[in-house]
């Protein structure tokens, strides 16, 4: 099943479904996939942008973006890096595993408002993860808009995320896709330097002045790179970003999310850049 554009509310914010790890996929050195099935077997609607909360028993639960759909069984697609308590137990898992699936939460990125114009996703290091599944919704409704062009980001070419998938999208001809590393090795020969360095090449092929933006990855990435598209003359309005924060309760009731006036599990995590510019510049604790 393709991502929906909205998605049905679920039944019980609070209660976690057991989904089985029908595959694991590795992608970095500490970075994996999981593709989980629903307990009834069904298609899991979701808007892509959105997230899941990861219940492991005994160990505890975290926010995770929803990655997308595997494109052969459909099953539901969590990319997990390892780097906290819980996150290191779901890169553990293995296919047969249980995890509790509770969601999906939040806003996600503004596809139906967006038709009719040019895309520039900007993706940063795992910040393709939340990107990854609008890309598969615009593909599947390609005729629903003009250009798309992808700039990706990473430190080093053994971080880059999807490589397989990278290259299906390279050899599409109503996609143009351009990745770039900080770091290269003796086996790179793509481009090296930050993402932003890349938004020359997007100019060539869209008109930044009526394209629509999503934007995830590192903070500091999403400031330079707003800049920089304002700059180009990007309406700033027409900037989408995706933040991160630490989420407990996914509903907006604990208040470890809150940014300013806002909680990123309720509010967000996708915000168009006016609702969150002055708050982009503070530093979190």
């Amino acid at each position: 099943m393709i991502p929906q554009a909205i998605a049905p509310p679920a039944p019980d914010l609070f209660l976690p479904l057991p989904f089985q790890v029908t595959g694991v996929r590795r992608e970095t050195l500490d970075t994996i996939t999981l593709r989980l099935r629903p307990p009834d077997g069904s298609a899991f609607s979701f808007r892509p942008g959105q997230f899941n909360m990861l219940y492991l028993f005994g160990i505890g639960e975290v926010p995770i973006s929803i990655s997308g759909v595997h494109p052969r069984t459909r099953d539901l697609e969590h990319t997990v890096r390892a780097v906290g308590h819980v996150t290191r137990a779901l890169a553990r898992l293995r296919k047969g595993h249980v995890v509790g699936v509770r969601g999906p939460f939040g806003h996600g990125w503004p596809l139906e408002e967006a038709q009719g114009q040019d895309i520039l996703i900007l993706a940063g290091g795992i910040g393709l993860a939340p990107l990854r599944p609008a890309l598969q919704y615009l593909l599947a409704h390609r005729s629903d808009y003009e250009q798309i062009v992808l700039l990706y980001g990473s430190r080093t070419p053994a971080d880059l995320l999807y490589q397989l998938e990278l290259e299906r999208w390279r050899g599409r001809l109503d996609l143009h896709v351009f990745v770039t590393v900080d770091r290269g090795d003796e086996a790179w020969r793509g481009h090296i330097g930050v993402v932003t360095t890349l938004l020359p090449l997007a100019e060539r092929l869209l008109d930044l002045r009526r394209a629509f933006v999503l934007m995830c990855g590192p903070e500091v990435m999403m400031r330079v790179a707003a800049r920089e598209l304002e700059d180009r003359g990007v309406l700033p309005e027409r900037i989408f970003l995706s933040l991160e924060r630490n989420m407990k309760c996914a509903v907006g009731f604990c208040g470890h999310c809150q940014f300013g006036p806002l909680f990123i599990c309720r509010d967000g995590p996708v915000f168009p850049l006016p609702r969150v510019r002055p708050l982009l510049e503070v530093r979190e604790l």
